[in-house]
Formats: C-alpha cells, structure tokens, sequence
C-alpha cells in the first residue's frame, strides 16, 4: 500500500533532474506542496498546490489532511536531501512515520565535494542556515580539515570569511564558493578567507573550507613580538595546538628575559613560546624542551623560518632530559606530561639565584599542583615570590551586521620568583 505523503527532493534542474518514477507521483498527486520555487518546476500540474509561505500553517493543514483520510496522495517538494537540514526532520517529528515515504535528491554539498574532486568522507558537514556561527566557529577553531557550509543572506560566503579571519586562527583555509549547483548558472569561486569580502554570489550557494597543510611562505614586516599564531607550523592532526599569541605576550612579560640568559621552555610543542624569546633576545641561550617527535620537527623548522642557532631544540622527556642543560635563569613550563611536581623540584634546584618560572595552567588540578609545591617549599631554604593571573580572551566576531564576543580557553599564570634566605 502507497504512503499517503512523498517527500521528493529536487534539483536546480528541476523536472529533468527527477526520474520517471518520481515524475509519476508527481503528476498522480492530489496535493502539491512546496516553495514558488519549487512549485514553478511543474506549471501544468493538476494537484491542488499550496505554497510553503507559513510553514507551520502548512504542516498543520497537512496533518489535517491527513486524518481526513482523503484519497490520492500528497508530494511535498524540497531541495536536495530533505533529511539533511531539511524539512523531514519536521515532518518526522509532526507526522506519523508510517505515513511518510523520503525520495532525496542529491543534496548541494554531495555536488560541492563532486565539482571539487574532494573526497568527504570525513568532512564536517555544518548548517548557518537560519542558526548561530557557534558550530562553525567550533570546527574552525578545532581545525578541521575539511568544513562544508549551507549557508543564508545573513551568514553568507563573506560572513564566513570574516568570522574565519577574526578568529585568527594559527592555519589557514582555502575557501571555495559553489554556487548554483546543478543549474545551467552553476559557478564555482576558489578565495581565501581574506578575499571574498565584499563579493556577492547567488543565493543558492554553498561554502566549502579546506585546511592548508603549509604555513604561508610571506614573512614580511612580521611585529618583533607577538607573531600571529598563522606564522608557525603547527601539529597537522591537532593544529589548534599551539600557545595564542595573546597568552604569548603576557608569558613574555612575566619571563622578562634579558639578552645572555639561558631559558627553558619545558613541554615546547611547536615551540612558539621559544621562538618569541629568541627573536626578542637573540643572544639568549634557549632550550625547547619536548618529548614528542612531531614537536621537536615543528621546533626546528620554525627556529628556521623564525629564528636563530641560540634556540635548542631538545629531544626528550622532562625531567630526565633537563639534566644536561646549563642551569636556567628563566623557565617556562606549557607542558608537564605528568611530572609536574618532580620537574618543580629540579627546577627549584637548578634556577640560579633571582631566577624566575612562569606557568601556563588550563587546569585547575594543575593549579592546585603548584599552589601545594610552593607551600611545601615555603618552609625550605628558599622563599617565593608568587603571582597569579587568569587570561581570559575574547574575540570580536561580526554576525552579519553586529558583533559578538567569542571566548578562547582561560589560562592560568602562576609566576614564582625565587629569593634566597
């Protein structure tokens, strides 16, 4: 027995993208439902049409129609997949399931990948449509290497590019604008983030960012500190790994290093805290302490782009691997691996006399780590001098013709000073 209601996507194509089967259904419906859009792909047709202007009052018209138990059938006309931030969610959730039969089209971002040559398997698959940028705001910021987007007048192509560029990511995107998928008009538009600003596309348009894989070649006119987090090469499974470059700035201003010093950066990562230090001073001896393989290539090809010979990288696990380095004035720990106690007491050991460490904490286990080392040391032969502070950034981010705050992680300083007795 036939369903009473078929949901039939369709294409920029039209009736000539449907095949004959579906056309069937549609010539033998009794109600035709769908957008002016949708309805003007079949002029001739005999069904009793009602356009998609409330939806609400349709849906309710329909569920009306149906308990009536009219005979004939009802076609419901949407874009691409209806199950695909389209209007079978609703219609599951408002009708019986039993009473609904899904025909998809292919949808516009099954056309992207296809126009692209892209493979998406693992792509992440996000609607601004009529929602918030928080989705995409999450995935951009995670760095995921592939992002389609359907898109609205409001959180159009260049809306995503500004959101793109204002969250000043550490990696950069390629951004493709495919527009009039399927249709006779179909265009697609490679750009940057940076470049489709001010550019219109037609409205059936679809957004896709792709991760690039190298950091840009253009070093120029770089700030002496404070480099844009886009500057380094950063971990490919995980690039969002990296310290922000506001956190830098306030890191460096706690260090206060001075040329001729010797600096650890314990648990380095891509070595963007070294690499500041060296830049604003050269002469200083700095070690970039990491135990992953992936880190210490990262370290290295960023000393080479960034930096000078008076940044080490070094291989290794902390605390074991501090034994062979020169006793620090300065130390900065991003990363512990677990031994953060153990590598507080070698530190407290080796630091040389006015010597300072400043901590970066996002956990509040972490915290309490080194609140409860510096009282346990406050009754040794050394007193410390200790100052916390939160880091709390938020980002401007433009939502079509407003702005909105967009929070990062909060990070905990702890800088400990150390003072003979």
């Amino acid at each position: 027995m036939m369903t009473p209601i078929h949901v039939v996507g369709v294409g920029l194509a039209g009736q000539m993208g449907l095949s004959a089967n579906l056309l069937a259904l549609v010539e033998q419906a009794v109600v035709l439902i769908g957008s002016a859009r949708h309805l003007s792909y079949f002029p001739d047709a005999a069904a009793e049409t009602w356009p998609l202007n409330d939806l609400q009052a349709t849906l309710d018209r329909l569920r009306g129609w149906l308990a009536e138990g009219k005979p004939g059938i009802a076609v419901v006309l949407v874009s691409g997949d209806p199950l695909f931030f389209g209007l079978g969610r609703l219609l599951v959730e408002q009708l019986p399931a039993a009473s609904l039969t899904f025909h998809p089209h292919l949808s516009a971002i099954q056309l992207a990948f296809s126009r692209l040559q892209l493979p998406w398997q693992g792509a992440t698959l996000i609607s601004v449509h009529g929602r918030s940028l928080d989705a995409l705001t999450a995935a951009l910021r995670r760095g995921d290497d592939l992002i389609a987007v359907l898109t609205d007048p409001t959180h159009n192509p260049a809306a995503i590019g500004q959101l793109a560029t204002a969250l000043e990511l550490p990696y950069r995107y390629r951004l493709w604008v495919c527009e009039n998928l399927g249709g006779d008009t179909e265009a697609l538009h490679c750009l940057t983030p940076e470049t489709v600003g001010g550019k219109t596309f037609a409205p059936l348009n679809v957004v896709v960012l792709q991760r690039q894989s190298e950091p840009p070649s253009e070093l120029e006119n770089l700030p002496l500190i404070g480099l844009p987090d886009r500057a380094f090469a950063t971990f490919s499974d995980r690039p969002g790994l990296i310290t922000k470059r506001d956190i830098r700035i306030q890191i460096l201003a706690d260090l206060a290093p001075h040329p001729d010093q010797t600096i650890w950066d314990i648990g380095a990562g891509t070595g963007s805290v070294s690499v500041e230090i060296n830049r604003l001073c050269p002469t200083a001896q700095v070690y970039a302490v990491e135990k992953t393989a992936a880190g210490h290539g990262l370290i290295q090809q960023n000393r080479r782009r960034l930096g000078n010979d008076n940044l080490h990288p070094v291989y290794g696990v902390a605390p074991d691997v501090l034994a062979s380095l020169p006793d620090p004035d300065r130390i900065f720990i991003g990363g512990s691996g677990g031994h953060l106690a153990t590598i507080l007491d070698l530190a407290a050991h080796r630091l040389r006399p006015g010597g300072r460490i400043v901590l970066a904490l996002a956990t509040l286990e972490h915290t309490g780590i080194v609140l409860a080392w510096v009282d346990q040391r406050e009754v040794s032969k050394h007193s410390w001098q200790v100052q916390l502070r939160q880091i709390q950034v938020q980002q401007g981010v433009r939502v079509g013709p407003l702005t909105r705050w967009q929070p990062l992680t909060p990070i905990t300083l702890i800088s400990l000073t150390r003072f003979p007795q």
